[in-house]
């Protein structure tokens, strides 16, 4: 039980270098910040014929709070994928493991996305899908390095 506790820490090592990886880019082009995970939790809202609030500014408050805690979630649980996936193949090369869990918090946080109608993948540009792998590979990479880390048996002194 405690590699997965170890998953969920690395994840939300890896989540932080998501966001990290996306404000710098947010930063150097000047880009705005990405209304799908409001939008997607506003679809969520819709099809379970529930709302957040009643007040307007409430519940726009409510969903930007609601899809970054999901983004969270996302990169934890896809941390504790990665857990799983090493205990399950002990001898795969870590660089493989990074960019498989980089994958699945992408594919993680895009599904509910393209299920609800927020987006389409197959509509993006090279721009798009830059903006969106490049975080998560980051993510990837931190995660896989957090979870190694935690991970390795401590030299004893002589």
């Amino acid at each position: 039980m405690s590699h997965l506790w170890r998953g969920a820490a690395a994840g939300a090592a890896g989540t932080t270098a998501l966001q990290a990886t996306t404000y710098l880019d947010m930063l150097l082009r000047a880009r705005g910040p990405s209304s799908t995970p409001e939008e997607t939790v506003r679809r969520a809202e819709q099809a379970a014929g529930t709302s957040l609030s009643s007040d307007d500014e409430a519940e726009g408050n409510r969903r930007s709070a609601a899809g970054a805690l999901l983004g969270i979630v996302t990169g934890v649980a896809s941390g504790v994928g990665y857990a799983v996936a090493r205990g399950r193949w002990p001898r795969l090369p870590t660089p493989v493991l990074a960019v498989g869990v980089g994958l699945l918090a992408a594919a993680g946080s895009n599904a509910p996305m393209t299920a609800l109608g927020v987006t389409d993948p197959r509509t993006w540009d090279a721009d798009s899908w830059v903006s969106d792998l490049v975080p998560h590979l980051c993510y990837g990479i931190a995660t896989a390095g957090a979870f190694e880390a935690m991970n390795r048996r401590p030299v004893e002194p002589r």
